[in-house]
């Protein structure tokens, strides 16, 4: 099987990413599908996508369910075999398809994805081999990600995950069952890099990303090495927010407070088995 233009859909999650969403669908080849699933209530945003844009359907799901749970609501909704996922932040370039729909002829993957054109950041992790261009990898960033639907038996991104490592869960899973991950070298791809959403928001992103990193990073260690491993990492981490919290209340640094008061808080929150609750204010 072969990837093509009409066997494939792009699934794009956003949330206030105006200022960047165009960019990123300017750069699909206009007959390839596009399925945008927004976080918000935000209907002049979708409508204004429809007008601008061919090949697209958007759904609103009323609020802010994360990129794991609005990725699956996409790919479930598409009606392809193979989806991409991709970041509303993200800028294809003129043959980064093409060179994909090449190598994936006659070529068993699960998961397949560009290259980052940013060589400081590569968008893979643990290479396993390669050849001079397709490299196997244990893992590879969320922001890119050609899924074959048949490999995945509809369990496809954890929705306990709202942001932070539920790309590296998938490709745990998909590893675990012995299955192929890919990056193709001669496909390359843009990241622009938290740019996702509206630069405004700045410090309610700070805080959400602080809360949900240390989230993440319990749950998914314990999901996958067990309790005491998630512990045994991240409590010395918690302790040195807690001290950090009281640094910065005696010198009245509210802002740093905070920070470390949603790293503690993230930890304990997963230690104590809470759900990932916490949402940045983005009114």
């Amino acid at each position: 099987m072969q990837i093509t233009k009409d066997n494939l859909t792009v699934v794009i999650v956003t949330i206030k990413s105006q200022n960047i969403i165009n960019d990123c669908i300017n750069s699909i080849d206009h007959d390839i599908k596009k399925i945008i699933i927004e976080n918000s209530s935000n209907k002049n945003f979708i409508e204004s996508l429809k007008t601008k844009h061919r090949n697209i359907k958007c759904y609103l799901t009323g609020e802010n369910l994360g990129m794991g749970s609005g990725n699956n609501i996409g790919i479930k909704k598409s009606d392809t075999r193979y989806v991409m996922i991709l970041n509303p932040d993200t800028i294809l370039k003129s043959d980064t398809l093409t060179n994909i729909f090449q190598i994936s002829k006659n070529l068993d993957f699960a998961i397949l994805s560009p290259l980052s054109d940013d060589e400081n950041y590569p968008n893979y992790k643990l290479v396993n081999k390669q050849n001079e261009n397709l490299i196997d990898v244990q893992s590879i960033d969320g922001y890119s990600m050609i899924l074959d639907k048949e490999q995945f038996n509809s369990n496809f991104f954890d929705e306990k995950i709202f942001m932070y490592l539920e790309n590296d869960d998938l490709c745990l899973r998909v590893k675990n069952k012995g299955k192929k991950i890919y990056i193709y070298k001669k496909s390359l791809i843009s990241h622009l890099g938290a740019k996702a959403v509206d630069g405004k928001y700045i410090q309610e992103l700070e805080f959400s990303r602080n809360w949900h990193w240390n989230w993440s990073k319990f749950y998914f260690r314990k999901k996958h090495y067990g309790f005491v491993n998630a512990f045994i990492n991240g409590f010395p981490k918690f302790i040195k927010s807690i001290c950090k919290i009281l640094f910065f209340f005696i010198i009245n640094n509210k802002f740093k407070r905070k920070i470390y008061y949603c790293r503690a808080s993230g930890f304990l929150n997963a230690f104590l088995n809470k759900s990932s609750w916490y949402r940045p204010r983005l009114d």
